[in-house]
């Protein structure tokens, strides 16, 4: 299984998964189609790609683009609209490609040529990874405009929580333990600048054109600390503990001190529980064709365990 599900290939969405209700993606390639910005429209290419948006390239006579169709998912605090503010403000940061057009659940980027990175391309290329998130945080909050958000793991946890309690998932009795996991892990956290982080770090995240890397999907950009992002391209990306080092090394210009090698780990269990309960709450509330929720928290609840019991025999009960 692929480092997440919503990174899964399937060839259609379903209606709440288009963006607008009763629309199937035929509905959201002609929605596509209509808008007035294309000069002289050539062809409208479907492609596989997660299950939070139907994606499309688009070619007219002045260039080839990416169209993205998807509503908001209140659920998992995806906001189309907060994500086409963090797009643009990447674009101007020098991050991600150009912005065109974000309206009506439609947002349309200027296509680059670039291969999209696998957990070893990250692992390889470790250095060019934690410097682009870096420019990330010292340089995409000055360009946000309208209104900010907030991405703080542990509130997104307990909203989780209470979302499957409504939903009387078959994990709500598991929900307290976890609450008072939360809460330990939560007070592990060190002091840190508030930066805008991307709090998405998976490895189709990173595209490389062969001069550069680019980080797109803003669907979880907001503003917190640089924690989230550096636990999550370890745990995302199977990095070792020497490939720990060197995340954290790079990132803070030497070695951090102890109290910010225990709030690491510590985030790391706490991303790996949110991704766990994130399959959860989709299981819920999203039904993409060929995708396995349950599987997928089942796979990231084991890497929770595991993750939480090294953080408990390195630093106590």
């Amino acid at each position: 299984m692929e480092s997440r599900i919503r990174e899964a290939e399937v060839n259609q969405l379903t209606v709440s998964d288009s963006g607008r209700a009763g629309e199937t993606m035929s509905e959201a390639e002609a929605r596509v189609r209509a808008l007035p910005l294309w000069r002289g429209l050539k062809s409208v290419v479907s492609l596989k790609g997660g299950v939070s948006n139907a994606s499309f390239r688009v070619a007219d006579s002045a260039g080839l683009y990416v169209a993205r169709v998807g509503g908001d998912y209140p659920f998992h605090q995806v906001s189309r609209e907060r994500e086409a503010i963090a797009s643009r403000a990447a674009f101007e940061a020098g991050l991600s490609p150009e912005v065109l057009h974000a309206a009506d659940g439609i947002m349309v980027l200027r296509n680059i040529e670039a291969r999209t990175y696998t957990e070893a391309d990250v692992r390889a290329n470790a250095g060019a990874c934690v410097e682009i998130i870096r420019r990330c945080h010292r340089d995409m909050g000055r360009h946000i405009s309208g209104q900010g958000a907030i991405f703080w793991v542990f509130q997104i946890l307990r909203d989780y929580f209470r979302t499957l309690e409504a939903g009387h998932h078959r994990h709500v009795p598991d929900i307290l333990r976890w609450m008072n996991i939360v809460d330990q892990l939560e007070a592990a956290q060190v002091p840190l600048p508030i930066v805008f982080g991307h709090h998405d770090i998976l490895p189709t995240n990173f595209m490389d054109d062969g001069e550069r890397l680019w980080l797109i999907d803003w669907e979880y950009g907001a503003f917190g600390t640089a924690m989230f992002d550096l636990a999550s391209i370890a745990a995302n990306n199977s990095f070792d503990a020497v490939g720990e080092r060197t995340i954290l090394e790079a990132y803070f210009d030497g070695t951090p001190p102890e109290s910010v090698w225990r709030a690491f780990h510590a985030m790391k269990a706490a991303s790996a529980l949110r991704e766990a309960v994130w399959g959860m709450v989709s299981e819920l509330h999203l039904n993409a064709p060929g995708v396995d929720y349950i599987a997928y928290a089942a796979e990231y609840l084991g890497r929770f365990d595991a993750v939480h019991e090294t953080y408990l025999k390195t630093y106590g009960r």
